[in-house]
């Protein structure tokens, strides 16, 4: 037997009562957290509301929920739709080696039990299935650090654990989920260049949108490479080459599963990972600043990270992808939040003048895997002494004690209060957090709970007018910087005076923001 058809039998044999209690524990925790940074996505970026308005007007069977836009589309577009929305804040777990495994696995699952009746049981095995999946093609590629990583690893290994995930609740045979692994492997590929860009986004949302079709495709009959992870022309030959180990891959389910180790790094700040060793260095120095003016010149010494290197970032986006923007936001403010990355903030001259008084060096010694790196820091006063800090790896990383369940609970029932009242993040709490537990019917309420969003929320993006056919002339209405008097943003930092989780409410007052 082949190594597709082996890795086939494998997937498909594996079942819930195979999953040990603390992997239960662990998918419950990232169901919530998916669901969460999710419904933050859609309220806090434009990027998925133009995605939703652009994709609502090509049609579809409105039988799958969209989260936080208040509409039903088909499974496929509501898959990518709801990867982007879970991966645009940059705010979902990270893995190792480095990849997003829940944003491109988890909207399959939900999507699929949605429309075809499955159990929060058979949501949350899928979902261990694909993460799964997606971890030992990783381990498999031999491409660990960044400086031998030609495509952003979601856009490989996402469709792969799509499919995975899918093929569990479609209850594909292995012969139709090797042809599903074929024609996704047709499917993949994204750009390291995208990132800083709502492109990203869609990084993640189409691996799964591209995973979920396939599986849906193989089901209907459809062909593709059955051998495609030993084909000489297939997956594995194109995208890993001579780096490629086939016997890591078959390592596939072998105990524990990968959800509990390696295991995931929780996220408390919402940017690319490499950052949040800088954050994490200038919180611990924030205290130590007497003031912004009293900084004189910075340094900040880092692997060989280039996608990170961006000394002046022009949009609230981007910065999530600065290493020197990240750093000036930590010493100025002693936190890092979801409004750290408006354009507001952004542009406020304090960060600007800081900004200017950073310098970047990325030392080729350092390793640039998130498991090995290390940043330093170096601030110069005015008065001439100079503080020192260095971040071996954020709280929660690998071989740490994990972020706490009250921590992250507290970051999750920030994210949904986004758009959600509080009586509905209670219900969407103990229905995620209890995911295994939950019957057909139960799984739709929580996507019905997390899909309601604001009236029109979809509604934000660019201009432009089209018609498309079937469907009536769809306009899409520009959204400026400001959000709507009264609206309430919740606010999730890290404070350098405490190491806590502080939970923040803003809201405009006649434009402007006050905090409470």
């Amino acid at each position: 037997m082949g190594l597709t058809a082996t890795l086939c039998e494998r997937i498909a044999a594996a079942r819930f009562e195979d999953l040990p209690p603390e992997t239960v524990a662990a998918a419950r925790r990232l169901v919530l957290d998916g669901l969460a940074v999710g419904v933050a996505g859609v309220a806090e970026e434009n990027a998925v509301p133009i995605l939703a308005r652009c994709m609502r007007a090509l049609g579809g069977t409105p039988v799958a929920t969209v989260i936080g836009c208040d509409f039903r589309i088909d499974p496929v577009r509501a898959a990518a739709l709801n990867g982007a929305a879970m991966h645009v804040l940059d705010f979902e777990p990270m893995w190792s080696p480095a990849n997003h495994a829940l944003s491109t696995t988890l909207p399959v699952a939900l999507a699929l039990a949605e429309v075809r009746g499955a159990s929060g049981r058979d949501v949350l095995t899928a979902l261990v299935k694909g993460i799964e999946l997606q971890g030992w093609l990783r381990e498999a590629s031999g491409q660990h650090s960044f400086d031998v990583l030609p495509f952003h690893p979601p856009g490989l290994v996402g469709p792969m654990g799509a499919v995975a995930a899918a093929s569990h609740l479609l209850r594909l045979d292995p012969a139709r989920m090797a042809c599903a692994f074929g024609i996704a492997a047709s499917r993949v590929g994204t750009l390291w260049s995208n990132c800083g860009t709502m492109t990203k986004s869609t990084h993640c949302g189409q691996a799964a949108a591209m995973g979920l079709e396939a599986a849906l495709l193989a089901e209907a009959g459809f062909t593709g490479d059955a051998a495609t992870f030993e084909s000489p022309q297939g997956y594995a030959a194109t995208f890993y080459r001579d780096t490629f180990k086939p016997d890591e891959l078959l390592r596939y389910g072998s105990a524990p599963w990968r959800v509990v180790k390696p295991g995931f790094a929780t996220k408390m700040f919402p940017s690319q990972f490499g950052t949040h060793f800088a954050i994490t260095a200038g919180l611990d120095l924030h205290a130590r600043i007497p003031s912004a003016g009293a900084i004189r010149a910075v340094q900040l010494v880092s692997p060989c990270l280039p996608y990170v290197d961006r000394p002046w970032p022009e949009t609230g986006l981007s910065g999530k992808f600065s290493l020197q923007y990240t750093l000036a936001a930590a010493l100025l403010d002693g936190e890092v939040a979801i409004r750290t990355f408006t354009e507001e903030r952004l542009h406020a001259p304090d960060i600007q003048a800081l900004l200017g008084k950073i310098t970047l060096r990325q030392d080729p010694a350092i390793p640039p895997k998130f498991e090995a790196m290390h940043v330093r820091v170096s601030v110069e006063l005015a008065d001439g002494s100079v503080l020192e800090g260095r971040c071996d790896g954020p709280r929660g990383v690998w071989g740490q004690a994990p972020i706490s369940e009250t921590e992250h609970l507290i970051k999750a029932r920030d994210c949904l209060a986004a758009t959600l009242e509080p009586d509905a993040v209670d219900r969407c709490v103990a229905l995620a957090t209890r995911i295994d537990e939950q019957a057909p019917a139960q799984v739709r309420e929580l996507m019905a709970l997390v899909g309601a969003g604001s009236p029109g929320s979809w509604e934000r993006g660019s201009t432009s007018t089209y018609s498309s056919a079937g469907q009536p002339l769809v306009r899409i209405a520009q959204l400026g910087p400001a959000k709507a008097e009264g609206q309430t943003t919740p606010l999730v930092c890290l404070t350098a005076e405490t190491g806590a989780l502080k939970n923040h409410r803003s809201q405009r007052v006649n434009g402007e923001e006050a905090v409470g």
